[in-house]
């Protein structure tokens, strides 16, 4: 009974010891099997993703641009001709104004001034020449005429490239009486004449004088 107690012992150790051997073996082959099929499937994907990309490169070529830019010319359209074309206004009649007038006489209850002018420096009337716009009378000295005065005086004054007056001033011993200076000179800076042309060009008239008359009208 003993021996065979002993016997069925020894097949069971020898047996649990197969079973040991085999198991190892299978666990490094599976072992080794699992590292060869991970190493296998690595070098696929790699493979796969080189012949994937390979394929679908694009190459990009930088190409120049022409930076030149064309302008284009916009030419504006021609308006329409008029129906009829409008009548020209009347050309005033410059030349026929005589700057060297005798009197001007201005109607100023109770009193009358004439006034008259000639020119110092003056080449004559004709095309180019100054002349007489605007003239003013001058207003009568309230104390010339309290006491009945009655006179003249010359101013002498400068026409301007704009026909306006420029520097005037009484011209000596050509004043009867010194009430009538400062309404003269008043008068004249008031004046306004059509410039001298000479050469296409404005140009200044110096020394053009104007005589006011001062009267007192019952």
């Amino acid at each position: 009974m003993t021996a065979t107690i002993n016997d069925t012992l020894s097949v069971n150790k020898t047996t649990y010891a197969v079973r040991i051997i085999i198991g190892g073996v299978l666990g490094v082959v599976i072992t080794a099997g699992l590292f060869w099929f991970m190493q296998y499937l690595i070098e696929t994907a790699d493979r796969g993703l080189n012949e994937g990309t390979s394929g679908h490169l694009i190459d990009f070529v930088r190409l120049k641009r022409d930076e030149s830019i064309e302008r284009r010319q916009l030419k504006p359209k021609k308006p329409p001709p008029p129906d009829s074309p409008p009548p020209q206004p009347p050309t005033p009649q410059m030349e026929n104004l005589n700057p060297n007038a005798e009197k001007i006489a201005i109607q100023a209850a109770p009193v009358q001034t004439d006034i008259e002018m000639s020119g110092g420096f003056s080449l004559g009337v004709g095309e180019g020449d100054y002349l007489p716009i605007v003239k003013v009378a001058p207003i009568y000295p309230q104390r010339a005429l309290s006491r009945s005065i009655e006179g003249y005086c010359v101013v002498q004054y400068t026409v301007t490239k704009n026909g306006t007056i420029r520097d005037p001033f009484v011209v000596e011993d050509q004043c009867t009486s010194s009430l009538f200076q400062q309404a003269s000179i008043q008068a004249a800076l008031k004046f306004k004449y059509k410039p001298r042309i000479m050469d296409g060009q404005a140009v200044e008239v110096p020394g053009v004088q104007n005589k006011f008359t001062f009267e007192i009208q019952e």
